[in-house]
């Protein structure tokens, strides 16, 4: 499956913000960083936004975690209820036309809301409900949007799937030995 790049900035900052939260790197000066790689117009935050995108990404785990499509679907759609209030198509910075899920006059919030939930949905349309997942390594919380080729990712990363692999080889190893004595 082909997935349109440019218009996948709200799932992978969704993503971005959920394992931030996990990895409990919550710093005011680390959401400025990522909101300037998303090219967030005046991404300047104070304390009270902090809090609120904290709750945000709590509320965008969910759609990750969930079990199958209509449940996803369930808590995307809470997320759009929530975070957008007008959907609209524009060009700017030379990039082609695109979609708009918030108005460039709202505070840095309200576009964070609106871009992760408004992409996220789109995300979900797009790769038929699938495609977003938790980390299935044991000792991980990360959370992935999959764009590879089959769609069959179930970690996070190479190194969380490698690591989780080792530690079944070695639990099966033990498993052999206490038989064998």
């Amino acid at each position: 499956m082909q997935f349109n790049h440019d218009n996948m900035s709200g799932a992978w900052l969704a993503e971005e913000l959920v394992n931030m939260l996990e990895a409990d790197t919550w710093e005011i000066p680390e959401l400025e960083d990522l909101l300037r790689r998303y090219r967030f117009r005046q991404p300047g935050l104070g304390p009270a936004d902090g809090h609120q995108l904290r709750e945000w990404a709590t509320r965008l785990r969910p759609v990750f975690d969930a079990p199958d499509e209509g449940i996803r679907c369930a808590a995307a759609n809470s997320l759009l209820d929530q975070g957008v209030r007008r959907v609209f198509l524009t060009t700017h910075d030379g990039m082609l036309p695109h979609m708009h899920f918030a108005d460039a006059g709202d505070s840095v919030v309200e576009r964070l809301r609106a871009m992760t939930a408004g992409g996220l949905a789109v995300f979900i349309a797009e790769a038929g409900g699938s495609r977003l997942g938790s980390c299935a390594g044991k000792e991980c919380r990360r959370v992935f949007v999959d764009t590879s080729r089959g769609g069959r990712r179930a970690y996070c990363s190479a190194r969380c799937g490698n690591s989780d692999a080792v530690q079944r080889y070695r639990d099966r190893q033990k498993a052999l030995q206490r038989r064998t004595r």
